[in-house]
């Protein structure tokens, strides 16, 4: 029987469980991690769970030690094989399982490793990780006799991916997998789908040798931009460590936020659900909100993260739902989990329908200014006070305010954003106006109120 054990306290996260490898995370922490998940498993009925993992060197031991882990619980455990996260995903609901442990470090550099877990088709966060902690503090776990059997689901999931596909025409594109997990979903997927496909860095390596596999950040994206310009693609893909996040670059070379193709995902799901409700996260431009009412949906602004957006979009019931971060999620069809492969497969399906190229698309939409996404470090035990005596000061003034994550304010310039950020000791900042001046005048009303709690705005 397994005794107590207790995490360095950093890799229990909100969203996720991640560290360093070797340092911070080990293969006793991913078993505990395991006995504990499967002890919440099956003390609440369940059976069998499902584990994959990313093309780290670190995965194949981490996910060895989970399987272990989750069997000693007398859970029946399946192997599903390396691949992108969502996949995974998808292997619970393929497999009928009643949950499913993800090892991946997603985009973070080669020496971190970690997991994502998912329960009865919900995400698995918050304080249920917490809860995990303290399973394995007490060594409270469950004891029995499971099993281990691997079912890889790769062609499984890329069937199911290419299936909704249902574009006009076909298109040039570039693609891009960072040699991250998602490289051999994305080969198979392409060959499935019309059109002429250049594929980059498909193949896996851990140690991500061309470039770090995170479309958030733009000196990722060089070399599929180049591409792009140098073969005359209609656009670029790209996507991140593990697959859950995308990036696209339009046949111009410029870059696409999240929320600005989520405009064009929302046109066409509002096509064939009008009315819709379509959630976006509260760091997304004001453009998004405003262009989903005019086509007839409902936009909903909600809590950045990706649990908590799978949260709502099932309350809401959703078909919809995305992050600037690049994260999209539908309910539409699909499962509504963030898949950045079938987000992808929706994406040329609505491109194709569209009276344009993505470049018109992105030329079409409103002209606005911003800032990128700015983060500044806060003491953990400080930066949720400071967002409060914003708050406090923002409200006593009656300034516009919403606070349903940080607070968001919004005046005749435009509107700023400051939240604390859920994973790191860091406060975050946005601002956007229609002009220059109006933004300098958002950050000039963002910086007084830093001041007044004491903190410096910096890099904006």
């Amino acid at each position: 029987m397994a005794g107590p054990h207790d995490f360095h306290p950093s890799v229990l996260r909100e969203y996720d469980v991640r560290g360093i490898v070797d340092e911070t995370l080990s293969i006793h922490d991913a078993y505990a991690l395991a006995r504990a998940f499967g002890t919440v498993l099956a003390r609440e009925g369940g059976r069998s769970v499902c584990v994959g993992r990313d093309g780290r060197e670190s995965s194949p031991g981490l996910a060895a030690a989970v399987a272990d882990g989750l069997a000693a619980c007398g859970l029946e455990v399946t192997l599903v094989g390396l691949g992108p996260t969502p996949m995974l995903y998808f292997a619970t609901y393929h497999l009928d399982a009643d949950g499913g442990i993800m090892v991946t470090g997603s985009h973070n550099p080669p020496n971190y490793n970690g997991f994502k877990m998912m329960k009865r088709g919900k995400p698995f966060f918050g304080a249920d990780i917490r809860g995990l902690g303290e399973i394995c503090a007490a060594a409270d776990y469950a004891e029995g006799a499971g099993t281990i059997d691997k079912q890889p689901v790769l062609d499984a999931y890329v069937a199911r991916l290419a299936g909704d596909f249902d574009g006009e025409r076909g298109l040039k594109v570039a693609w891009d997998a960072g040699n991250g997990s998602a490289g051999p979903a994305m080969k198979a997927l392409t060959e499935r789908l019309p059109g002429e496909h250049i594929l980059m860095f498909e193949e896996v390596d851990g140690r991500f040798p061309n470039h770090h596999p995170d479309p958030t950040d733009p000196e990722t994206l060089a070399a599929l931009q180049a591409t792009v310009r140098n073969e005359g693609c209609d656009l670029g893909i790209a996507f991140d460590g593990d697959g859950d996040r995308i990036g696209l670059i339009d046949g111009r070379g410029r870059i696409l936020w999240g929320d600005q193709f989520l405009v064009l995902l929302a046109m066409d799901v509002l096509r064939q659900h009008p009315g819709a409700t379509i959630i976006a996260d509260v760091k997304a431009s004001q453009t998004l909100f405003d262009r989903i009412a005019e086509l007839g949906g409902q936009p909903l602004m909600w809590r950045t993260g990706h649990s908590l957006i799978k949260a709502k979009m099932a309350e809401t019931r959703a078909p919809l739902a995305g992050e600037m971060s690049g994260h999209i999620f539908f309910a539409d069809r699909y499962y509504g989990y963030d898949d950045a492969l079938y987000a992808a497969v929706r994406l040329l399906s609505a491109l194709s329908r569209y009276d344009g190229d993505l470049a018109q698309f992105r030329d079409s939409l409103p002209a606005v200014v911003n800032t990128p996404e700015l983060r500044f470090a806060c003491d953990e035990e400080r930066k949720f006070a400071v967002i409060d005596e914003v708050r406090g000061r923002l409200n006593a003034s009656g300034a516009d305010v919403i606070d349903v994550d940080g607070v968001r304010v919004r005046s005749q310039d435009g509107w700023w954003l400051l939240r604390a950020s859920n994973t790191q000791a860091v406060l975050v900042a946005r601002c956007e106006s229609s002009d220059e001046a109006g933004l300098s005048k958002l950050k000039a009303a963002l910086s007084d109120q830093l001041g007044q709690s004491g903190l410096t705005l910096a890099g904006g």
